[in-house]
């Protein structure tokens, strides 16, 4: 008995297996691709008995990467009877779940109509997970699925913080407001940096930076998010892959007015044509941007010094929230593999106590601590894991429908 947990990215599918009693990781895997070409797509299948697989594929859809996700799981078991994996349940990682979704709820046809109702506010994620979902309609008959969402995390920010300066009846009337993502691997991360500090989450300040495709900071004080980057859609705080973050809106109104873009040019320009890959012209990956920095493309250097800057600022300024920091962890694509990235992000905070140690943050093995031993606050790099947090909620969901089966 176990449970399959699906993550669609924004450039990648990952995807796990665990064991429905312990969570234990049974098998993990991926479709990375991150180069923009699905053709090309790099699959990756890594069976905790070892012998990791990778290989070239052709996913040429969204439906077709979850397929064969799914097909990879189903065949893993071990030899003998028809060879076939037993899934109990499947859990979704949902990036945008609106006003509406403030917990994990099992998927049925009124919760993907309010999915594909936020389709346009995470045009590169939610489409991607309907289409997940109706693969595994497809390949799993029968198997009840759970839509886990991102934003749940950030459903108690205080007002202060949720809210945007423009008139309050946009929020009273149209629901405008800031949600927040990344949302299981904030959760993750500031649990795991607890662990490793050694002290109780409910007594720690954790600035948790979640760099990959997509990319957020989020301030979480006692255990409970107070302040994040990203708002009422993927688009804003952090420079991205190909999304800009943050953006003076009156930009927008003048390339409208003056020289007659259109809404869809611009969404196309801000979802796709932005962050890293905009300002490199090179790609949205900053693994390759960083080598053609060191090849002397400006251009490339200049995209990453952008990207860092804003790194940092985010960091001082959820600091300043949160009157000072206990812990500051990186995480995904960028966060977990990016030492040079890691450096300038943190150069010139040592004022708030945040100092790193060169040595460590050279080439860290996951969920490493990269400060000095004097620093006054710890760093971490830690792999998240947010395929183990929608396994968790999915079990927690399917115990709750069963006892309330039992109670009737």
């Amino acid at each position: 008995m176990s449970i399959l947990a699906i993550n669609s990215g924004s450039s990648s599918l990952k995807f796990g297996l665990f064991d429905a009693g312990t969570l234990e990781p049974l098998v993990e895997g991926d479709i990375d691709w991150a180069q923009g070409d699905r053709g090309q797509a790099k699959f990756t299948l890594r069976p905790q008995t070892g012998g990791q697989m990778t290989s070239l594929l052709s996913v040429p859809d969204d439906f077709a990467a979850a397929q064969c996700a799914v097909n990879a799981i189903l065949n893993s078991g071990p030899p003998g009877g028809n060879g076939r994996v037993k899934v109990t349940v499947v859990g979704h990682r949902v990036v945008h779940g609106g006003a509406e979704f403030r917990d994990s709820v099992l998927i049925d046809d009124r919760v993907k109509g309010g999915i594909a109702g936020l389709n346009k506010l995470a045009p590169l994620h939610n489409p991607p997970l309907l289409k997940a979902i109706e693969a595994v309609e497809k390949s799993l008959p029968g198997v009840p699925q759970v839509a886990v969402f991102d934003t749940a995390f950030f459903a108690h920010l205080p007002p202060k913080a949720f809210l945007y300066a423009l008139p309050y009846e946009y929020y009273e009337r149209w629901g405008i407001r800031r949600f927040g993502f990344h949302g299981l691997s904030h959760g993750y991360c500031v649990g795991r940096a607890a662990e490793l500090v050694g002290r109780p989450l409910s007594e720690l300040r954790v600035i948790s930076c979640h760099l990959g495709g997509g990319c957020s900071a989020a301030a979480v004080r006692g255990g409970e998010a107070i302040a994040t980057t990203l708002g009422f859609s993927p688009l804003e705080g952090l420079m991205m892959g190909t999304r800009p973050g943050s953006v003076d809106p009156g930009i927008l109104l003048h390339l409208q007015r003056e020289h007659g873009l259109t809404v869809e040019e611009l969404d196309r320009a801000l979802n796709y044509s932005s962050g890293l890959l905009g300002i490199s012209g090179v790609s949205s990956d900053l693994a390759q941007i960083e080598t053609a920095a060191a090849q002397g493309n400006e251009r490339a250097r200049l995209a990453f010094d952008m990207f860092a800057d804003r790194v940092r600022a985010a960091v001082g300024a959820l600091a300043a929230t949160m009157g000072g920091v206990d812990a500051l962890t990186f995480t995904d694509r960028i966060g977990e593999h990016s030492a040079a990235l890691r450096a300038a992000a943190c150069e010139g905070l040592s004022f708030m106590g945040l100092c790193l140690d060169p040595e460590r943050n050279a080439d860290p093995k996951p969920d490493t601590d990269v400060a000095r031993p004097d620093s006054a606050a710890r760093v971490f790099v830690i792999h998240t894991q947010e395929e183990l947090m929608v396994a968790r909620e999915a079990r927690r969901v399917m115990a709750a429908q069963a006892q309330s089966l039992q109670s009737r």
